[in-house]
């Protein structure tokens, strides 16, 4: 009846299949906004997709589902790129501007250079938290080297790390520790 374009279609359809449409939504929705949104989306969509709905092929309430479950999916792939580090980094990177985006790229390439410098097993270590993200504990069974050690490369390498990317910053904490202040 939607396909044919009937204006009380729309009311029929929504009143027979809101309970099934409203439980999909609510499986698959964090929260009843989201889920409530989905719903009108998939009403949305079932109006425009009803003219492909074809009897022989399957059910009424099948095709509303098949046409859900799509609208569903759509919509979570949405919201886990949004909120992924991935689509966070995208959206950080879209509003940054030209001058932001090279004075950050020069410095990556610093902090690159000097952790070439350092000890290979500062490097390493210091690689295998910051790239991979491995904790100190996966790291030191990586390595074979104790938990305490491989705590202690990271912090004396990222020391150097610093001393040698923020001098200014050095010269403030040694005035303080100088002073007898703490940070």
């Amino acid at each position: 009846m939607i396909a044919a374009g009937q204006q009380h279609a729309v009311a029929e359809c929504i009143d027979r299949y809101a309970n099934l449409v409203w439980a999909l939504a609510r499986r698959s929705c964090p929260d009843t906004e989201t889920a409530e949104d989905a719903v009108q989306d998939i009403f949305l969509k079932l109006w425009k997709a009803a003219g492909r709905f074809d009897p022989e092929i399957a059910s009424e309430s099948t095709f509303v589902a098949m046409i859900a479950r799509r609208c569903l999916i759509d919509l979570s792939r949405k919201r886990r790129w949004e909120t992924s580090d991935e689509g966070l980094d995208r959206v950080a990177e879209m509003e940054m501007n030209a001058a932001e985006r090279v004075e950050l790229n020069d410095e990556a390439a610093k902090a690159k250079r000097v952790l070439e410098t350092l000890p290979v097993d500062q490097k390493t270590v210091i690689k295998l938290s910051v790239y991979e993200g491995l904790s100190h504990s996966l790291i030191a069974e990586t390595t074979g080297l104790s938990l305490g050690t491989v705590k202690t490369h990271i912090r004396r390498g990222m020391l150097r790390l610093r001393e040698s990317l923020f001098p200014a910053a050095n010269d403030l904490v040694v005035s303080q520790v100088n002073k007898g202040e703490t940070a």
